[in-house]
């Protein structure tokens, strides 16, 4: 008896995805619940679970192909679970063990599992599965990066250049995913709508670095999470924004909404581009509330088990380029949002103080905003307040 594996709902307004990927091949043994495909949503992936216990049947779609919510996909057979032999499997002979699928079989690399292997560039076949039945962890893939870093290279001897080689260039066309695809609309989007406009400043970081340095051993005990600059950035953020309404407010049709409250978006990598999850109510947050959320953001985006719920709404976000080394950029702002923050590589630079040229160690900010809404002295004065609250954080401590 075959089983349907239907779409599952994907969130509100959502209605259709891609396949991203195959988790598991016709033949291959499924329990309840397992992982069986990956689906591209406009925002993250999302894993489609067997909704028995069997075997894999046959694929209704092909990967690259756009499914409806509560489509059928494929379908799970009864059975005991034994896979189907390959014709290679056949023609092996009979003394010789067949590999565990779960340890060589691409299909049946988590999708976490398979991101690392991509990344540190591994043959999972060559590997031995820690966990369930075999199978591989992310924990055996980095094991077994490193070791292979430590080993010695071997010798190889050095090949002659053949006169035949060819030296033509080449291209490769890749598919852009569903998540790339509507970033891009988004984006363009925002440009085409939005009067945008970006104005900067800078900050000097020394104050915010001595008071890391000077707490962040005692923070971290305390608090189970390193302490780093976003904390501090984003309650400076939910500061400012207090004392300047309309930079965390957006239009609807002939009306602006204030919002009294401030979730703020936070961009985070992803193994196929930025992800911006929400901190809820970042406002009503402490520092190592905000350092926990944020941590968790990007370990679940590298991951890709970000749900969608997390990346909806935000009233401003903050983008940090400077992690990837960036001196300054112009971000683009998200809609409906009408401003987003680009935070920057730190930079020791001579400045000015007391009439004595020093040097310290100098952050750009830009605030990209939508000039329909957000007035240039707003946009000034929101970055000046950002500024002064990171030059002295005590205001943090105190809402100064």
């Amino acid at each position: 008896m075959a089983t349907e594996v239907l779409v599952p709902t994907l969130g509100e307004s959502i209605a259709e995805a891609t396949l991203g990927e195959w988790l598991k091949q016709p033949g291959d043994k499924v329990a309840a619940d397992e992982p069986i495909a990956s689906l591209e949503t406009d925002k993250v992936s999302v894993e489609v679970p067997s909704p028995v216990a069997g075997v894999m049947g046959q694929h209704a779609v092909q990967v690259g192909d756009t499914v409806q919510v509560g489509a059928m996909i494929a379908t799970v057979e009864a059975g005991d679970g034994v896979a189907a032999a390959t014709p290679a499997a056949a023609a092996a002979p009979a003394t010789a063990p067949a590999p565990a699928a779960s340890a060589d079989a691409p299909a049946a690399l988590s999708p976490s599992v398979r991101r690392a292997v991509l990344e540190h560039g591994v043959d999972p076949a060559t590997i031995k599965g820690t966990g369930k039945d075999g199978r591989l962890t992310k924990e055996d893939v980095a094991t077994a990066a490193a070791t292979a870093v430590k080993a010695p290279a071997a010798e190889t001897p050095v090949a002659t250049p053949s006169v035949a080689a060819s030296t033509g260039r080449k291209e490769e066309r890749v598919r852009m995913t569903r998540l790339r695809q509507t970033i891009a609309r988004r984006l363009k989007d925002a440009q085409n709508s939005a009067a945008m406009l970006t104005t900067f400043n800078d900050v000097d970081m020394s104050a915010v670095i001595e008071a890391r340095a000077k707490y962040k051993d005692l923070f971290e005990k305390k608090h189970g999470v390193r302490l780093g600059f976003m904390g501090f950035f984003v309650k400076a953020a939910c500061m400012a924004l207090k004392d300047i309404p309309a930079v965390n407010a957006s239009i609807e049709g002939d009306e602006i909404i204030y919002h009294d409250y401030a979730d703020i978006s936070v961009a985070v990598s992803a193994p196929n581009g930025l992800v911006v999850p929400v901190i809820r109510d970042a406002d009503q947050l402490s520092v190592a509330g905000i350092e926990k959320t944020i941590g968790d953001f990007g370990r679940r985006a590298k991951d890709g088990t970000l749900k969608m719920d997390e990346m909806k709404g935000g009233t401003f976000t903050i983008s940090n380029g400077g992690v990837f080394g960036s001196l300054m950029s112009t971000p683009i702002i998200n809609p409906p949002q009408s401003a987003v923050l680009g935070l920057h590589r730190i930079e020791d630079r001579p400045v000015v103080r007391d009439g004595q040229v020093v040097v310290r160690p100098m952050m750009y900010l830009a605030l990209s905003y939508d000039h329909r809404l957000i007035d240039g002295r707003e946009a000034v004065t929101f970055l000046v307040a950002l500024k002064n609250a990171m030059e002295d954080p005590t205001r943090i401590l105190i809402d100064l």
